[in-house]
Protein backbone atom coordinates (compact mmCIF):
# COMPACT_ATOMS: atom_id res chain seq x y z
CA UNK A 1 0.00 0.00 0.00
CA UNK A 2 1.54 3.30 -1.15
CA UNK A 3 1.73 6.31 1.13
CA UNK A 4 0.82 9.94 0.55
CA UNK A 5 4.12 11.65 1.29
CA UNK A 6 3.54 15.23 0.23
CA UNK A 7 0.85 17.81 -0.24
CA UNK A 8 -0.92 17.41 -3.58
CA UNK A 9 -1.51 20.70 -5.39
CA UNK A 10 -5.11 21.31 -6.49
CA UNK A 11 -5.68 24.01 -9.12
CA UNK A 12 -8.38 25.30 -11.43
CA UNK A 13 -8.02 24.47 -15.12
CA UNK A 14 -9.31 27.14 -17.49
CA UNK A 15 -8.81 27.52 -21.24
CA UNK A 16 -6.09 24.89 -21.39
CA UNK A 17 -4.04 26.15 -18.43
CA UNK A 18 -3.60 25.29 -14.78
CA UNK A 19 -4.30 28.50 -12.88
CA UNK A 20 -2.22 29.51 -9.86
CA UNK A 21 -4.31 29.83 -6.71
CA UNK A 22 -2.59 33.09 -5.79
CA UNK A 23 -4.40 34.78 -2.91
CA UNK A 24 -7.48 32.57 -3.09
CA UNK A 25 -8.88 31.24 0.15
CA UNK A 26 -8.39 27.47 0.47
CA UNK A 27 -9.86 24.67 2.57
CA UNK A 28 -7.94 21.66 3.80
CA UNK A 29 -8.43 18.33 2.07
CA UNK A 30 -7.96 15.37 4.40
CA UNK A 31 -7.53 11.66 3.83
CA UNK A 32 -10.61 10.21 5.58
CA UNK A 33 -8.75 6.98 6.33
CA UNK A 34 -6.13 8.71 8.47
CA UNK A 35 -7.26 12.28 9.06
CA UNK A 36 -4.00 13.63 7.58
CA UNK A 37 -4.02 16.79 5.44
CA UNK A 38 -3.18 15.90 1.84
CA UNK A 39 -3.99 19.13 0.00
CA UNK A 40 -5.63 22.53 0.02
CA UNK A 41 -8.57 23.17 -2.29
CA UNK A 42 -9.03 26.68 -3.76
CA UNK A 43 -12.32 28.45 -3.12
CA UNK A 44 -12.85 30.17 -6.45
CA UNK A 45 -14.54 33.54 -6.73
CA UNK A 46 -17.52 34.31 -8.95
CA UNK A 47 -15.13 36.11 -11.28
CA UNK A 48 -13.11 32.94 -11.78
CA UNK A 49 -16.30 31.00 -12.48
CA UNK A 50 -17.29 33.59 -15.09
CA UNK A 51 -13.84 33.33 -16.65
CA UNK A 52 -14.27 29.56 -17.03
CA UNK A 53 -17.68 30.00 -18.67
CA UNK A 54 -16.21 32.59 -21.02
CA UNK A 55 -13.44 30.17 -22.01
CA UNK A 56 -16.03 27.49 -22.74
CA UNK A 57 -18.18 29.96 -24.70
CA UNK A 58 -15.20 31.06 -26.78
CA UNK A 59 -14.31 27.45 -27.55
CA UNK A 60 -17.86 26.46 -28.48
CA UNK A 61 -18.14 27.71 -32.11
CA UNK A 62 -15.03 25.88 -33.26
CA UNK A 63 -15.84 22.77 -31.23
CA UNK A 64 -19.41 22.42 -32.48
CA UNK A 65 -18.10 22.84 -36.04
CA UNK A 66 -15.54 20.08 -35.52
CA UNK A 67 -16.67 17.11 -37.64
CA UNK A 68 -18.38 14.45 -35.60
CA UNK A 69 -15.79 11.76 -36.42
CA UNK A 70 -13.07 14.07 -35.14
CA UNK A 71 -14.96 14.66 -31.89
CA UNK A 72 -15.35 10.91 -31.60
CA UNK A 73 -11.59 10.54 -31.94
CA UNK A 74 -11.26 12.41 -28.65
CA UNK A 75 -13.91 10.25 -26.97
CA UNK A 76 -12.04 7.12 -28.08
CA UNK A 77 -8.82 8.64 -26.72
CA UNK A 78 -10.50 9.35 -23.37
CA UNK A 79 -11.50 5.70 -23.17
CA UNK A 80 -7.95 4.59 -23.98
CA UNK A 81 -6.17 6.85 -21.48
CA UNK A 82 -8.59 5.86 -18.73
CA UNK A 83 -7.85 2.20 -19.39
CA UNK A 84 -4.11 2.91 -19.37
CA UNK A 85 -4.32 4.93 -16.14
CA UNK A 86 -7.05 3.00 -14.32
CA UNK A 87 -4.96 2.23 -11.25
CA UNK A 88 -3.74 5.80 -10.79
CA UNK A 89 -7.28 7.16 -11.13
CA UNK A 90 -8.61 4.56 -8.68
CA UNK A 91 -5.90 5.36 -6.15
CA UNK A 92 -6.91 9.03 -6.30
CA UNK A 93 -10.47 8.08 -5.37
CA UNK A 94 -9.27 5.78 -2.58
CA UNK A 95 -7.13 8.57 -1.09
CA UNK A 96 -9.47 11.55 -0.86
CA UNK A 97 -12.89 9.89 -1.13
CA UNK A 98 -11.75 6.85 0.88
CA UNK A 99 -13.69 4.41 -1.25
CA UNK A 100 -12.25 0.92 -0.85
CA UNK A 101 -9.66 0.41 -3.57
CA UNK A 102 -11.58 -2.50 -5.13
CA UNK A 103 -14.69 -0.33 -5.40
CA UNK A 104 -12.64 2.61 -6.70
CA UNK A 105 -11.31 0.39 -9.47
CA UNK A 106 -14.86 -0.70 -10.17
CA UNK A 107 -16.02 2.91 -10.39
CA UNK A 108 -13.33 3.81 -12.93
CA UNK A 109 -14.19 0.65 -14.83
CA UNK A 110 -17.85 1.66 -14.98
CA UNK A 111 -16.86 5.10 -16.28
CA UNK A 112 -14.86 3.45 -19.05
CA UNK A 113 -18.06 1.60 -19.99
CA UNK A 114 -19.94 4.92 -20.03
CA UNK A 115 -17.30 6.43 -22.32
CA UNK A 116 -17.64 3.39 -24.56
CA UNK A 117 -21.37 4.12 -24.67
CA UNK A 118 -20.54 7.72 -25.61
CA UNK A 119 -18.68 6.34 -28.62
CA UNK A 120 -22.12 5.44 -30.01
CA UNK A 121 -23.13 9.13 -30.12
CA UNK A 122 -23.10 9.22 -33.95
CA UNK A 123 -25.91 6.66 -33.94
CA UNK A 124 -27.79 8.20 -31.02
CA UNK A 125 -27.65 11.66 -32.65
CA UNK A 126 -29.27 10.55 -35.87
CA UNK A 127 -32.22 12.74 -36.78
CA UNK A 128 -35.44 12.07 -38.65
CA UNK A 129 -36.73 12.94 -42.11
CA UNK A 130 -40.24 12.89 -43.52
CA UNK A 131 -40.63 13.13 -47.25
CA UNK A 132 -43.44 14.77 -49.15
CA UNK A 133 -45.16 16.82 -46.45
CA UNK A 134 -46.24 19.03 -49.35
CA UNK A 135 -45.41 19.31 -53.03
CA UNK A 136 -41.59 19.29 -53.30
CA UNK A 137 -41.31 19.97 -49.55
CA UNK A 138 -39.62 17.69 -47.04
CA UNK A 139 -39.27 17.95 -43.27
CA UNK A 140 -36.16 17.16 -41.26
CA UNK A 141 -35.30 17.01 -37.55
CA UNK A 142 -31.65 17.29 -36.57
CA UNK A 143 -30.09 17.03 -33.11
CA UNK A 144 -27.81 19.99 -32.45
CA UNK A 145 -25.66 21.06 -29.49
CA UNK A 146 -26.72 24.02 -27.36
CA UNK A 147 -23.52 25.65 -26.07
CA UNK A 148 -21.94 25.71 -22.61
CA UNK A 149 -23.06 23.24 -19.95
CA UNK A 150 -21.97 23.33 -16.33
CA UNK A 151 -21.89 20.46 -13.86
CA UNK A 152 -21.64 19.92 -10.10
CA UNK A 153 -20.31 16.65 -8.66
CA UNK A 154 -20.88 15.08 -5.23
CA UNK A 155 -18.05 13.65 -3.17
CA UNK A 156 -19.11 10.02 -3.34
CA UNK A 157 -18.69 9.28 -7.07
CA UNK A 158 -16.11 11.71 -8.49
CA UNK A 159 -15.39 9.52 -11.51
CA UNK A 160 -18.90 8.29 -12.26
CA UNK A 161 -20.40 11.76 -12.41
CA UNK A 162 -17.60 12.93 -14.70
CA UNK A 163 -18.62 10.06 -16.99
CA UNK A 164 -22.30 10.90 -16.82
CA UNK A 165 -21.74 14.52 -17.83
CA UNK A 166 -18.59 15.36 -19.74
CA UNK A 167 -18.00 12.70 -22.46
CA UNK A 168 -21.60 12.91 -23.67
CA UNK A 169 -21.77 16.69 -23.46
CA UNK A 170 -18.61 17.27 -25.47
CA UNK A 171 -19.24 14.34 -27.79
CA UNK A 172 -22.50 15.96 -28.89
CA UNK A 173 -20.68 19.25 -29.57
CA UNK A 174 -21.06 21.25 -26.36
CA UNK A 175 -18.35 22.65 -24.08
CA UNK A 176 -18.22 22.24 -20.31
CA UNK A 177 -17.40 23.83 -16.95
CA UNK A 178 -17.12 21.31 -14.12
CA UNK A 179 -17.07 21.83 -10.36
CA UNK A 180 -15.79 18.79 -8.46
CA UNK A 181 -16.62 18.27 -4.80
CA UNK A 182 -14.19 20.02 -2.48
CA UNK A 183 -14.08 16.74 -0.52
CA UNK A 184 -12.89 14.60 -3.45
CA UNK A 185 -11.14 16.66 -6.17
CA UNK A 186 -8.17 14.37 -6.86
CA UNK A 187 -9.79 12.23 -9.56
CA UNK A 188 -10.71 15.25 -11.66
CA UNK A 189 -7.27 16.79 -11.13
CA UNK A 190 -5.72 13.71 -12.69
CA UNK A 191 -8.46 13.28 -15.30
CA UNK A 192 -8.13 16.87 -16.48
CA UNK A 193 -4.42 16.35 -17.03
CA UNK A 194 -5.22 13.31 -19.16
CA UNK A 195 -7.72 15.34 -21.21
CA UNK A 196 -5.00 17.92 -21.75
CA UNK A 197 -2.48 15.23 -22.68
CA UNK A 198 -4.68 13.84 -25.47
CA UNK A 199 -4.83 17.32 -27.01
CA UNK A 200 -8.43 18.24 -26.25
CA UNK A 201 -8.76 21.83 -27.54
CA UNK A 202 -8.46 24.64 -25.03
CA UNK A 203 -11.70 25.65 -23.35
CA UNK A 204 -13.70 22.54 -24.27
CA UNK A 205 -13.52 21.30 -20.66
CA UNK A 206 -12.74 23.61 -17.74
CA UNK A 207 -12.52 22.80 -14.01
CA UNK A 208 -13.33 25.25 -11.22
CA UNK A 209 -13.15 24.40 -7.52
CA UNK A 210 -15.22 26.07 -4.85
CA UNK A 211 -18.62 26.24 -3.22
CA UNK A 212 -22.06 27.60 -4.10
CA UNK A 213 -20.70 30.98 -5.28
CA UNK A 214 -19.19 29.20 -8.28
CA UNK A 215 -22.54 27.69 -9.23
CA UNK A 216 -24.75 30.71 -8.61
CA UNK A 217 -22.97 32.76 -11.28
CA UNK A 218 -24.24 30.31 -13.90
CA UNK A 219 -27.91 31.16 -13.38
CA UNK A 220 -27.71 34.64 -14.87
CA UNK A 221 -25.00 33.96 -17.45
CA UNK A 222 -26.44 34.04 -20.97
CA UNK A 223 -23.65 31.77 -22.23
CA UNK A 224 -24.75 28.88 -20.01
CA UNK A 225 -27.27 26.59 -21.72
CA UNK A 226 -27.82 24.21 -18.83
CA UNK A 227 -26.66 22.89 -15.47
CA UNK A 228 -26.22 19.29 -14.27
CA UNK A 229 -26.04 18.03 -10.69
CA UNK A 230 -25.84 14.86 -8.67
CA UNK A 231 -26.39 15.81 -5.04
CA UNK A 232 -28.98 16.39 -2.36
CA UNK A 233 -32.61 17.15 -3.13
CA UNK A 234 -32.50 20.64 -1.50
CA UNK A 235 -29.48 21.56 -3.63
CA UNK A 236 -31.17 20.21 -6.75
CA UNK A 237 -34.27 22.31 -6.06
CA UNK A 238 -32.17 25.43 -5.47
CA UNK A 239 -30.42 24.96 -8.82
CA UNK A 240 -33.76 24.29 -10.53
CA UNK A 241 -35.11 27.57 -9.21
CA UNK A 242 -32.02 29.50 -10.25
CA UNK A 243 -31.95 28.03 -13.74
CA UNK A 244 -35.71 28.16 -14.18
CA UNK A 245 -35.74 31.94 -13.91
CA UNK A 246 -33.64 32.10 -17.05
CA UNK A 247 -34.96 29.13 -19.02
CA UNK A 248 -31.86 26.96 -18.71
CA UNK A 249 -31.98 23.19 -19.07
CA UNK A 250 -31.30 21.12 -15.96
CA UNK A 251 -30.40 17.52 -15.21
CA UNK A 252 -30.70 17.22 -11.42
CA UNK A 253 -30.43 13.94 -9.49
CA UNK A 254 -31.31 14.32 -5.82
CA UNK A 255 -31.39 12.23 -2.64
CA UNK A 256 -32.50 8.66 -2.04
CA UNK A 257 -33.85 6.23 0.53
CA UNK A 258 -33.74 2.81 -1.07
CA UNK A 259 -35.79 -0.23 -0.11
CA UNK A 260 -34.89 -3.89 -0.29
CA UNK A 261 -37.77 -6.36 0.03
CA UNK A 262 -37.06 -9.93 1.16
CA UNK A 263 -39.86 -12.40 0.45
CA UNK A 264 -40.32 -15.81 2.10
CA UNK A 265 -38.66 -17.58 -0.84
CA UNK A 266 -35.66 -15.25 -1.02
CA UNK A 267 -32.38 -17.09 -1.73
CA UNK A 268 -30.91 -16.39 1.71
CA UNK A 269 -27.19 -16.76 0.98
CA UNK A 270 -27.44 -14.46 -2.03
CA UNK A 271 -29.63 -12.02 -0.08
CA UNK A 272 -27.13 -11.64 2.77
CA UNK A 273 -24.17 -11.32 0.42
CA UNK A 274 -25.85 -8.62 -1.66
CA UNK A 275 -26.88 -6.62 1.40
CA UNK A 276 -23.30 -6.64 2.69
CA UNK A 277 -22.10 -5.17 -0.59
CA UNK A 278 -24.98 -2.78 -1.09
CA UNK A 279 -25.37 -1.58 2.50
CA UNK A 280 -21.71 -1.32 3.47
CA UNK A 281 -20.03 -0.72 0.11
CA UNK A 282 -18.62 2.81 -0.02
CA UNK A 283 -19.52 2.89 3.70
CA UNK A 284 -23.14 3.31 2.63
CA UNK A 285 -22.35 6.59 0.85
CA UNK A 286 -24.03 6.04 -2.49
CA UNK A 287 -27.38 6.89 -3.95
CA UNK A 288 -28.33 3.25 -4.55
CA UNK A 289 -27.18 1.87 -1.20
CA UNK A 290 -29.66 -0.37 0.57
CA UNK A 291 -31.07 1.48 3.58
CA UNK A 292 -34.53 0.17 4.50
CA UNK A 293 -34.94 -3.60 4.46
CA UNK A 294 -38.55 -4.87 4.48
CA UNK A 295 -38.66 -8.53 5.50
CA UNK A 296 -41.74 -10.76 5.60
CA UNK A 297 -42.67 -12.43 8.91
CA UNK A 298 -41.82 -15.98 7.80
CA UNK A 299 -38.07 -15.35 7.52
CA UNK A 300 -37.63 -12.27 9.73
CA UNK A 301 -35.89 -13.90 12.71
CA UNK A 302 -33.55 -16.04 10.61
CA UNK A 303 -32.72 -13.08 8.40
CA UNK A 304 -31.87 -10.76 11.30
CA UNK A 305 -29.64 -13.36 12.96
CA UNK A 306 -27.76 -14.14 9.77
CA UNK A 307 -27.33 -10.51 8.77
CA UNK A 308 -25.93 -9.53 12.18
CA UNK A 309 -23.53 -12.48 12.18
CA UNK A 310 -22.27 -11.65 8.67
CA UNK A 311 -22.02 -7.91 9.42
CA UNK A 312 -19.75 -8.59 12.39
CA UNK A 313 -17.22 -10.05 9.95
CA UNK A 314 -16.81 -6.73 8.09
CA UNK A 315 -13.28 -5.40 8.67
CA UNK A 316 -12.50 -1.68 8.65
CA UNK A 317 -9.34 0.21 7.78
CA UNK A 318 -7.48 2.25 5.18
CA UNK A 319 -9.42 2.39 1.91
CA UNK A 320 -6.25 1.50 -0.02
CA UNK A 321 -5.71 -1.71 1.93
CA UNK A 322 -7.04 -4.62 -0.17
CA UNK A 323 -7.28 -6.82 2.92
CA UNK A 324 -10.01 -4.78 4.59
CA UNK A 325 -13.64 -4.64 3.48
CA UNK A 326 -14.92 -1.17 4.38
CA UNK A 327 -13.27 2.23 4.56
CA UNK A 328 -14.32 5.37 6.42
CA UNK A 329 -17.02 7.94 5.75
CA UNK A 330 -15.94 11.10 4.00
CA UNK A 331 -15.40 13.56 6.88
CA UNK A 332 -15.65 14.27 10.57
CA UNK A 333 -18.91 16.17 9.98
CA UNK A 334 -20.36 13.21 8.07
CA UNK A 335 -19.43 10.90 10.92
CA UNK A 336 -21.09 13.19 13.45
CA UNK A 337 -24.24 13.37 11.32
CA UNK A 338 -24.48 9.58 11.14
CA UNK A 339 -23.87 9.22 14.88
CA UNK A 340 -26.70 11.69 15.43
CA UNK A 341 -29.04 9.51 13.38
CA UNK A 342 -28.10 6.51 15.51
CA UNK A 343 -29.08 8.51 18.60
CA UNK A 344 -32.35 9.50 16.93
CA UNK A 345 -33.14 5.87 16.14
CA UNK A 346 -32.60 4.88 19.76
CA UNK A 347 -34.64 7.79 21.07
CA UNK A 348 -37.57 6.92 18.78
CA UNK A 349 -37.73 3.32 19.98
CA UNK A 350 -35.78 1.29 17.43
CA UNK A 351 -33.55 -1.52 18.71
CA UNK A 352 -29.83 -1.14 18.01
CA UNK A 353 -29.13 -4.76 17.13
CA UNK A 354 -25.57 -4.05 15.95
CA UNK A 355 -23.70 -0.99 17.21
CA UNK A 356 -21.03 0.38 14.85
CA UNK A 357 -20.13 3.47 16.82
CA UNK A 358 -16.79 2.25 18.18
CA UNK A 359 -15.36 -0.19 15.65
CA UNK A 360 -12.02 -1.95 15.94
CA UNK A 361 -9.44 -0.17 13.81
CA UNK A 362 -5.78 -0.52 12.87
CA UNK A 363 -3.57 1.87 14.84
CA UNK A 364 -2.78 3.91 11.74
CA UNK A 365 -6.47 4.65 11.23
CA UNK A 366 -7.46 5.71 14.73
CA UNK A 367 -7.84 9.33 13.55
CA UNK A 368 -9.92 8.38 10.51
CA UNK A 369 -13.67 8.85 10.18
CA UNK A 370 -14.98 5.35 10.76
CA UNK A 371 -18.37 3.93 11.62
CA UNK A 372 -18.86 0.19 11.58
CA UNK A 373 -21.87 -1.74 10.26
CA UNK A 374 -24.94 -0.64 12.21
CA UNK A 375 -28.29 -2.44 12.23
CA UNK A 376 -31.61 -1.30 13.67
CA UNK A 377 -34.54 -3.66 14.18
CA UNK A 378 -38.09 -2.88 15.31
CA UNK A 379 -38.14 0.03 12.88
CA UNK A 380 -41.43 1.52 11.69
CA UNK A 381 -41.96 3.64 8.56
CA UNK A 382 -42.74 6.77 10.59
CA UNK A 383 -39.33 6.80 12.30
CA UNK A 384 -36.81 9.36 11.17
CA UNK A 385 -34.17 6.74 10.40
CA UNK A 386 -36.63 5.11 7.98
CA UNK A 387 -37.65 8.37 6.32
CA UNK A 388 -34.41 10.35 5.89
CA UNK A 389 -31.24 9.66 3.93
CA UNK A 390 -28.50 8.79 6.45
CA UNK A 391 -25.73 8.23 3.88
CA UNK A 392 -23.76 5.84 6.03
CA UNK A 393 -23.50 2.11 6.89
CA UNK A 394 -26.77 2.08 8.83
CA UNK A 395 -29.50 -0.46 7.98
CA UNK A 396 -33.11 -0.30 9.18
CA UNK A 397 -35.07 -3.56 9.21
CA UNK A 398 -38.85 -3.35 8.98
CA UNK A 399 -41.20 -6.32 9.38
CA UNK A 400 -43.98 -6.67 6.79
CA UNK A 401 -46.80 -9.15 6.31
CA UNK A 402 -46.82 -9.39 2.53
CA UNK A 403 -45.59 -7.83 -0.70
CA UNK A 404 -48.46 -5.35 -0.72
CA UNK A 405 -47.35 -3.96 2.65
CA UNK A 406 -43.82 -3.52 1.34
CA UNK A 407 -45.03 -1.83 -1.85
CA UNK A 408 -47.14 0.57 0.19
CA UNK A 409 -44.08 1.58 2.25
CA UNK A 410 -42.22 2.31 -0.96
CA UNK A 411 -45.14 4.23 -2.44
CA UNK A 412 -45.67 6.29 0.72
CA UNK A 413 -42.05 7.45 0.83
CA UNK A 414 -41.39 10.85 -0.73
CA UNK A 415 -38.20 9.65 -2.44
CA UNK A 416 -38.21 7.18 -5.30
CA UNK A 417 -34.70 6.40 -6.43
CA UNK A 418 -34.35 2.62 -6.34
CA UNK A 419 -35.81 -0.54 -4.84
CA UNK A 420 -35.11 -4.23 -5.18
CA UNK A 421 -36.81 -7.50 -4.32
CA UNK A 422 -35.35 -10.90 -3.51
CA UNK A 423 -37.63 -13.71 -4.58
CA UNK A 424 -37.84 -16.72 -6.87
CA UNK A 425 -41.55 -16.18 -7.51
CA UNK A 426 -42.44 -14.84 -10.96
CA UNK A 427 -45.68 -13.28 -9.70
CA UNK A 428 -43.82 -11.32 -7.00
CA UNK A 429 -41.20 -10.28 -9.55
CA UNK A 430 -43.62 -8.90 -12.12
CA UNK A 431 -45.83 -7.27 -9.49
CA UNK A 432 -42.82 -5.52 -7.97
CA UNK A 433 -41.49 -4.31 -11.31
CA UNK A 434 -44.91 -2.92 -12.23
CA UNK A 435 -45.89 -1.40 -8.88
CA UNK A 436 -42.70 -0.31 -7.05
CA UNK A 437 -42.93 3.49 -7.13
CA UNK A 438 -39.28 4.17 -7.95
CA UNK A 439 -37.18 4.98 -10.98
CA UNK A 440 -34.88 1.95 -10.86
CA UNK A 441 -35.95 -1.58 -9.93
CA UNK A 442 -33.78 -4.60 -9.16
CA UNK A 443 -34.61 -8.30 -8.84
CA UNK A 444 -32.19 -10.41 -6.78
CA UNK A 445 -29.56 -7.66 -7.00
CA UNK A 446 -28.60 -5.41 -4.11
CA UNK A 447 -27.70 -2.35 -6.18
CA UNK A 448 -30.02 -1.85 -9.14
CA UNK A 449 -27.64 0.38 -11.11
CA UNK A 450 -28.63 0.29 -14.80
CA UNK A 451 -26.03 -0.44 -17.45
CA UNK A 452 -24.60 2.69 -19.16
CA UNK A 453 -26.76 2.10 -22.23
CA UNK A 454 -29.88 2.59 -20.07
CA UNK A 455 -31.11 5.73 -18.25
CA UNK A 456 -30.12 6.22 -14.60
CA UNK A 457 -32.30 8.24 -12.24
CA UNK A 458 -35.16 8.13 -9.78
CA UNK A 459 -38.59 9.73 -9.52
CA UNK A 460 -40.48 11.81 -6.95
CA UNK A 461 -38.05 13.82 -4.79
CA UNK A 462 -35.08 11.81 -6.02
CA UNK A 463 -35.21 13.58 -9.38
CA UNK A 464 -35.90 17.27 -9.86
CA UNK A 465 -37.36 17.58 -13.34
CA UNK A 466 -37.52 14.82 -15.94
CA UNK A 467 -34.00 14.39 -17.30
CA UNK A 468 -31.92 11.35 -16.42
CA UNK A 469 -28.29 10.48 -17.07
CA UNK A 470 -26.76 7.82 -19.33
CA UNK A 471 -27.74 6.40 -22.67
CA UNK A 472 -30.04 8.04 -25.15
CA UNK A 473 -31.63 10.13 -22.37
CA UNK A 474 -28.32 11.91 -21.84
CA UNK A 475 -27.81 12.51 -25.56
CA UNK A 476 -31.30 13.99 -25.75
CA UNK A 477 -30.53 16.30 -22.81
CA UNK A 478 -27.31 17.67 -24.29
CA UNK A 479 -28.90 18.35 -27.68
CA UNK A 480 -31.86 20.26 -29.07
CA UNK A 481 -34.18 19.28 -31.88
CA UNK A 482 -33.97 21.65 -34.84
CA UNK A 483 -36.61 21.33 -37.52
CA UNK A 484 -35.88 22.17 -41.15
CA UNK A 485 -38.57 22.59 -43.79
CA UNK A 486 -36.97 22.28 -47.24
CA UNK A 487 -38.53 22.98 -50.61
CA UNK A 488 -36.66 21.57 -53.57
CA UNK A 489 -36.85 23.68 -56.72
CA UNK A 490 -36.22 22.36 -60.21
CA UNK A 491 -33.80 24.86 -61.82
CA UNK A 492 -35.33 24.03 -65.23
CA UNK A 493 -38.87 24.95 -64.11
CA UNK A 494 -39.54 28.51 -65.26
CA UNK A 495 -43.26 28.40 -64.52
CA UNK A 496 -44.63 31.19 -62.41
CA UNK A 497 -46.49 30.65 -59.13
CA UNK A 498 -49.71 32.53 -58.59
CA UNK A 499 -52.22 32.58 -55.81
CA UNK A 500 -54.49 30.43 -57.94
CA UNK A 501 -52.14 27.51 -58.50
CA UNK A 502 -50.56 27.15 -55.07
CA UNK A 503 -51.08 23.63 -53.74
CA UNK A 504 -53.30 23.79 -50.59
CA UNK A 505 -50.86 21.50 -48.80
CA UNK A 506 -48.13 24.05 -49.37
CA UNK A 507 -50.32 26.74 -47.83
CA UNK A 508 -50.70 24.68 -44.67
CA UNK A 509 -47.00 23.87 -44.61
CA UNK A 510 -45.84 27.48 -44.61
CA UNK A 511 -48.60 28.80 -42.35
CA UNK A 512 -47.54 29.88 -38.89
Amino acid sequence: MSEVNSIIEIKNFINGEWISNGDLETVQLKNPSTGEVISNVPMSTPEISEKAVQAAADAYPAWRSTPLPKRMDYIFKICTVMQENLEELAQAIAIDQAKHISEARGEVGRVIEIVQMACSIPTLMQGETIQGIATNINGRVIKAPLGVFCGVAPFNFPALVFGWFIPIAIGTGNTFVYKPSTDSPLFMQKMMQLLSDIGLPNGVVNVVHGEREVVETWYENDDVAGVCLVGSTPTAKAIAQGCGRNGKKTMLLGGAKNFLVAMEDAPMDLLIREILMSGYGSAGQRCLAVSNIAVVDEIYDEFVERLITASKEITLGDARDPDIIMGPVISESAKERILNYIDIGLNQGATLALDGRNPDLPVANKDGYFIGPTIFTDVTPCMQIAKEEIFGPVLSILKVGCIDSALKMISDHDMGNGACIFTQNTFYTEKFINEADVGMVGVNVGVCAPHPYLPFGGIKNSLVGNNKVQGKDAVDFFTQNKVATVRTVDPMDNGSITAKNIDPSVRSCVAG
